[in-house]
């Protein structure tokens, strides 16, 4: 049976709310408080304190459907199933229930809520690793064999397809790391032939596209010693993350996620501009690449994500570009930005009344309109450029493809006009090169969504609270937090205000910061309902959706504020705190740095 992405997510709801599990509001797309990493990637990353062992205010039982976005994959969008933006369905146990609860009511939520046929989903389980002494996950194959999965239909993998731990395998694993195996769930595509190119026979963890996973299990179960070996844990928990586009498109029987329902309205709206059709496998791929970049800086820019020259403000430049030149190849002619204004208004409302209002669409038709107006003249400069050169390189027409945006083939068309062409495997070797420094870049600030938890970072963090709290004191309380990012190096605090604040208002809050760490104020954290959290005034990121019960930190009776931790226990473990920079970034923006 078909279902829509607004029965689907219905679904998900009714099915764990049954089986007694909260749901926990997503968190924004700009993780706070978490410098690893750009964006929220998973929906798992809120829990990482929670699934180390602290208490959620929520209780044992959790579930979520949580909007991500992941830089790391922009090259690989234009296939079927790559897309930077997409939502992550989520349930937890926290030391409560383990595999066999987990692995019966998925494959319960697949088969009988969802009408998925048995025959078409395969299952994959952890084979072991003789190298750590990590025996093969023999449980989870009895449990998947008593719910009626034949033989045939389950794979065993090493710990390279089938082990989760923030570091990735067992060898990666650093002392006191938690991790276990997992078991996938994949649809197979009976339509879609194998390639033998990705190997000989098919299966599960095929890339033919013959089968896309739908859902994983991951089951917390170790914890790596100081001597490496590995050891069970006193408390296990479940963390399972299923693609929403992804489920759709198999319950479409479609492996093309841009056929579904959540991308269907933007196609067609690229198709009535552009006068093509998606079907047209030379204009398919161009269409898939803008409709997943709109989608993600429409959502960035609904966060709060301006286009810049650094860290999200240059994803979403490049996503805007990218846009542009797709566009560009797409209609053959000049790109205005009023061209994607109905793929704009069908994103819109799609997610209309779950992330979005029909009244954020004009904000986001400006910002959107300013930056591909902006780069029409950037490219209009690279065109410029690429006419005199006489003697191409590689190495030149890949400084123009990251300078200007220009793509390797629209160079090429352009060079060809006048008889001229370049080496394209030194063009290849540079993005390689560039990809490389991007990828380890990323993987930088990712890690696994996971914050840096040493004790000067917590230091810093503390000290964020209490600046929060010093920013109100002399700037009064129009002013609200835009963000945070904690280092072991450095806190940086930005905020919007108002009233332009001097140098000496902000030497006043660091004054008055260093005044409550003096006093070895206690530091302490109740759960609350947040009707009465904000009741009592504690302070909370504005563009936050926060569950029932909260956790509120406490530092003396001078800040309350809602969060997750962690924290010092005392004011005076942090130490001074010297302001060492103060900017400001946009209208009626300010950035503070601190250490």
């Amino acid at each position: 049976m078909l279902i829509n992405h607004l029965q689907l997510r219905q679904l998900f709801k009714n099915f764990w709310e049954k089986k007694k599990h909260q749901n926990i509001p997503p968190i924004s797309l700009i993780p706070q408080n978490d410098p690893t990493t750009l964006f929220t990637g998973s929906g798992m990353q809120q829990l990482v304190p929670y699934l180390l062992g602290e208490a959620h205010p929520l209780g044992k039982r959790l579930y979520n459907i949580q909007p991500c976005l992941r830089s790391q994959d922009i090259d690989e969008v234009g296939d079927n199933r790559h897309t930077t933006f997409f939502e992550m369905m989520g349930n937890w146990s926290l030391g409560e229930y383990f595999k066999k609860e987990q692995l019966a009511w998925f494959w319960k939520f697949l088969t009988k809520e969802l009408g998925f046929k048995p025959q078409k989903l395969y299952v994959t389980v952890f084979a072991g690793d003789k190298r750590n002494n990590l025996p093969p996950d023999n449980e989870s194959t009895e449990i998947w064999k008593s719910l009626g999965v034949k033989e045939n239909h389950i794979f065993k993998y090493g710990p390279e397809k089938n082990w989760w731990s923030r570091a990735g395998i067992p060898d990666n694993m650093p002392t006191n790391e938690p991790g276990g195996p997992d078991s996938e769930v994949f649809y197979e595509f009976t339509n879609v032939l194998h390639n033998k190119k990705f190997g000989e026979k098919c299966h599960p963890n095929c890339d033919c596209g013959r089968f896309m996973e739908i859902g994983n299990s991951v089951f917390m179960q170790y914890k790596k010693t100081a001597n490496g070996a590995f050891v069970e844990l006193p408390n296990k928990n479940v963390d399972f993350g299923g693609g929403l586009e992804r489920i759709l498109a198999a319950l479409n029987d479609n492996p093309d996620v841009f056929t579904t329902d959540i991308y269907l309205p933007i196609i067609k709206a690229l198709e009535k501009v552009s006068l093509k059709k998606y079907q047209e496998e030379k204009d398919k791929q161009k269409m898939r690449v803008i409709a997943d970049h709109l989608k993600a800086a429409v959502f960035l820019i609904k966060t709060g994500v301006f286009p810049a020259n650094k860290e999200r403000g240059y994803f979403l430049r490049r996503l805007l570009r990218r846009i542009s030149v797709k566009m560009l190849k797409l209609k053959g002619n000049t790109v205005k930005a009023s061209d994607l204004l109905p793929a704009v208004e069908a994103i819109i409302e799609i997610y209309n009344n779950i992330y979005f209002e029909q009244n954020d669409f004009e904000k986001i038709k400006l910002v959107i309109e300013e930056e591909i107006n902006r780069f029409n003249k950037t490219l209009q400069q690279g065109l410029k450029i690429l006419e005199k050169i006489t003697k191409p390189t590689g190495k030149q027409i890949f400084d123009l493809y990251q300078s200007f945006g220009f793509p390797k083939e629209l160079s090429e068309e352009i060079l060809k006009e006048k008889g001229l062409k370049f080496d394209k495997k030194e063009f290849d070797n540079e993005f390689e090169k560039h990809r490389r420094l991007s990828r380890t870049a990323s993987a930088g600030m990712f890690k696994g969504g996971l914050a840096d938890h040493s004790s000067q970072t917590i230091k810093y963090h503390t000290a964020n609270h209490l600046l929060h709290q010093a920013l109100f004191d002399v700037l009064g309380n129009s002013i609200r937090q835009e963000g945070s990012h904690i280092t072991g190096e450095r806190l940086r605090f930005d905020f919007y205000s108002p009233i332009k604040p001097t140098l000496d208002l902000i030497k006043k809050a660091e004054a008055i910061v260093n005044e409550k760490i003096k006093l070895n104020l206690p530091v302490h954290f109740k759960i609350l309902p947040k009707d009465e959290a904000y009741k009592i005034g504690a302070k909370s990121f504005f563009r936050e959706k926060y569950p029932d019960m909260v956790k509120v930190y406490f530092i003396g009776n001078y800040s309350k504020e809602f969060c997750g931790g962690p924290h010092v226990t005392s004011t005076k473990e942090i130490g001074k705190i010297d302001i060492f920079k103060f900017e400001k970034i946009g209208a009626n923006l300010y950035r503070i740095y601190a250490k």
